[in-house]
């Protein structure tokens, strides 16, 4: 039942955000959310769509590892999260940054979720899917939070 209203919500877009924590339940198979998350990698593999992150997302998923020198989960993640199909990785330019701020200004967010939430707006994702509720502060962007569909 909760893959189908997920199914039905993706199917609205084309082009969709995704914030860290996606990736970070994908990708250590948290299993509460992997579920959830495979298939949503799964549809961007096997549709039309496509979807745009923020570097901030890289950097945010490599600070444990760092401070654990995991060498091998830091190889992992650079070699694996830019290889997703249909995925783009898009750093914060002038343009992202002075949305971002007014953003960070107008909804009180932190900087990284700003920078997210701007890259999502400037990339022109129709939806963000992601699983904090801070998000839906924003009025021009559809939110999708993971929790309402286990």
């Amino acid at each position: 039942m909760a893959i189908s209203r997920l199914r039905t919500s993706l199917q609205r877009h084309r082009h969709v955000a995704l914030d860290t924590s996606v990736f970070i339940y994908h990708v250590e198979a948290n299993p509460r959310y992997v579920g959830i998350t495979h298939h949503i990698f799964s549809w961007l593999e096997s549709h039309t769509v496509s979807a745009v992150t923020s570097t901030v997302t890289l950097m945010e998923l490599l600070v444990q590892p760092y401070r654990d020198s995991d060498e091998k989960r830091i190889n992992g993640f650079l070699t694996l999260l830019p290889a997703f199909p249909n995925l783009s990785w898009v750093a914060p330019d002038i343009e992202i940054a002075s949305l971002a701020a007014q953003i960070r200004a107008r909804h009180r967010l932190q900087t990284p979720d700003a920078l997210q939430a701007a890259t999502a707006i400037h990339g022109t994702a129709t939806l963000l899917i992601t699983n904090d509720p801070i998000f839906e502060r924003l009025e021009n962007l559809e939110v999708l939070l993971l929790d309402r569909f286990i």
